[in-house]
């Protein structure tokens, strides 16, 4: 006979009753909870075989969540409402006691050798939390006292049940809220569609335990959806089928732009069959500014297996991805982009380089150097050289010019590829220097072009005379050393394309063996180092006076040399020119002398 309380009456129920008060009042983990229930109950019935079954309301079904002296699949069991013993308890809202359980017409045997059962629900406000299940090899074991005390249990212990599940799903959603605030962080660093879309599978899965993951992505054209990336049982998958918008659980989602659930997949006539495994589905929509573009869904292979709760959580998520994969959709849009934009600049950056002169002229009893570095891939400084023959044939006279365009990039390069144009159109017009910078301000300002300017300096140098004459628009001022000292070079104006009816002046300098004169853009002078101290004119006049000997070609290569030295380790703000016009000890030989 099962074991009861030695007290009767009155004092025995009264004890009964503090002892399930006390369960009770367990804190709110539902296993402690669960755990001192069977507890009390193990006072009242002394049992081998017991188990505590918590109803799920969307499914109908009850499944174990504590037991004792069942086999270890136990806890996978669903049993429905209505069905077997303890089902029956839910349906009916009442203890069912069966005293021999082989004449229960539903019986489900989970324990071999079962005689008999008690299952007494649960009840709070007149809905089923769940059932306390009792069973015992011996065939009559349960008494009228026994179901009387097992219903005082249930009855008491059913509000605390509840809300032990209730903080146990309140704990679930922080964590999940935790888990998605961790997932935005995550999904907001990848750029690279091969990154995040692997990264989305996995994080979904930190919430959902899904068996197939396929994101499909809106072809508007063709008003279809195709998939973009597809995972199954952990597993890449090619899939190269599409589906019609407003077909399939996948197309009427995206076209109805709401999440759907189908939690059999076999009963729903929207099911398109391309998985013959899945059993359940969920499906949402990727909408971004009000564009759906495309869809993340989810199968299982078990029958409803994604709950409302899962919905929720995806419709929260859904967003997120979106935004991830637009964003990765447009670094790849700006990638293409900037690797197209790299193949021009290098094919302008030719094309510029072209426009410079290949060499520098050779002139009789001179020397001439330059070299050109835009800051950039193409940049707005120019040179050129335009060499005159006398009657002779020979270079009678040759014209140097070095400007900078105001700006970087690809505008100043465009302005300084026109302005090369008009330089080699004035030099044939036979002008002093003076006079062509006239010419080209006024055929700037007639071309209207707003935000741009120029300076230029123009020499020009008589070969038989060895006179150079000389007129600048904003250029820094040219360098002239004689035998390593300076001598004052002050030839100054206005840039070009600012001012209309501008004139220029010429000032002549006679050249002497050995005379060194460097012509530079203002990015040699304005080069920072980490201080943010300009290389500056001093500097550079003392390396020119330092290094007069040198040949023309060594003069600019220690200007730059010097110039990148300063600059070591910061980005070349400004396109650096430099041009040297070096004077020969041996004037040139005249002709018949």
């Amino acid at each position: 006979m099962p074991h009861t309380f030695h007290r009767e009456g009155e004092d025995e129920t009264t004890h009964f009753l503090l002892e399930i008060a006390e369960a009770a009042n367990a804190p709110l983990d539902l296993d402690a909870l669960l755990a001192r229930i069977a507890g009390v109950v193990k006072k009242a019935i002394d049992y081998r075989i017991f188990a505590i079954l918590l109803l799920t309301e969307r499914t109908g079904e009850l499944r174990i969540r504590y037991d004792i002296g069942h086999p270890a699949d136990a806890k996978k069991l669903r049993i429905k409402v209505g069905r077997g013993i303890t089902g029956s308890a839910a349906a009916e809202r009442r203890a069912v006691c069966i005293n021999n359980v082989g004449e229960f017409p539903d019986y489900i045997s989970v324990v071999p050798g079962v005689q008999s059962e008690l299952a007494v629900p649960m009840i709070l406000k007149d809905r089923v939390v769940g059932v306390i299940d009792i069973q015992s090899n011996q065939a009559n074991y349960f008494t009228p006292r026994n179901i009387e005390l097992v219903e005082l249990v249930a009855g008491r212990v059913a509000l605390s049940v509840e809300n032990a599940r209730l903080y146990r799903s309140t704990a679930r959603q922080a964590k999940t809220m935790e888990t998605m605030i961790a997932i935005g962080r995550e999904l907001t660093s990848l750029l690279r569609p091969d990154e995040l879309l692997p990264k989305v599978a996995d994080l979904v899965r930190r919430l959902i335990g899904y068996d197939a993951l396929t994101i499909m992505k809106v072809d508007e054209d063709r008003g279809v959806l195709y998939s973009y990336f597809s995972l199954q049982f952990d597993q890449r998958v090619k899939e190269h089928g599409v589906i019609p918008l407003g077909m399939g659980i996948c197309g009427i989602a995206a076209q109805r732009r709401e999440a759907l659930l189908a939690p059999d997949v076999t009963k729903d006539r929207r099911y398109i069959n391309m998985n013959p495994a899945t059993r359940s589905e969920l499906t949402v929509p990727l909408i971004i500014k009000d564009r759906v573009m495309g869809v993340i869904d989810l199968e299982s292979t078990r029958k409803g297996f994604f709950s409302g709760g899962h919905l929720q959580m995806m419709e929260m998520l859904a967003p997120q991805v979106a935004i991830a994969m637009e964003n990765a959709a447009l670094y790849e849009k700006l990638a293409r982009e900037e690797k197209r934009l790299e193949r021009d600049l290098e094919a302008a950056r030719e094309l510029q380089l072209s426009l410079l002169p290949p060499c520098c002229p050779e002139i009789p009893g001179l020397q001439i150097a330059a070299h050109y570095q835009p800051a950039r891939e193409i940049g707005g400084d120019l040179y050129d050289f335009v060499v005159q023959p006398g009657g002779d044939g020979k270079p009678a006279e040759m014209i140097l010019f070095t400007g900078d365009v105001s700006g970087k990039g690809a505008p100043a390069a465009l302005y300084a590829a026109m302005v090369s144009g008009l330089l080699r159109s004035v030099a044939e017009q036979r002008m002093s220097p003076g006079e062509m910078l006239a010419s080209i301000n006024d055929q700037l300002l007639a071309r209207q072009i707003e935000s741009r300017f120029l300076t230029l300096l123009c020499a020009q140098v008589d070969v038989a005379t060895r006179t150079l004459d000389m007129a600048n628009a904003g250029l820094p001022h040219p360098i002239l050393c004689r035998r390593g000292l300076l001598i004052p070079t002050r030839v100054e104006g206005v840039p070009l394309g600012l001012l209309p009816g501008m004139e220029y002046e010429t000032h002549a300098v006679p050249l002497e063996p050995g005379d060194v004169i460097v012509f530079c853009s203002d990015g040699i002078i304005d080069n920072l180092n980490h201080a943010k101290e300009e290389f500056g004119t001093a500097r550079l006049k003392e390396l020119v006076c330092r290094s007069w000997q040198e040949s023309a070609g060594e003069i600019v290569e220690l200007i730059f040399e010097h110039a990148m030295a300063w600059s070591v380790g910061r980005t070349q703000y400004d396109d650096m020119t430099v041009m040297v016009l070096k004077a020969l000890s041996e004037p040139p030989a005249v002709a018949g002398g």
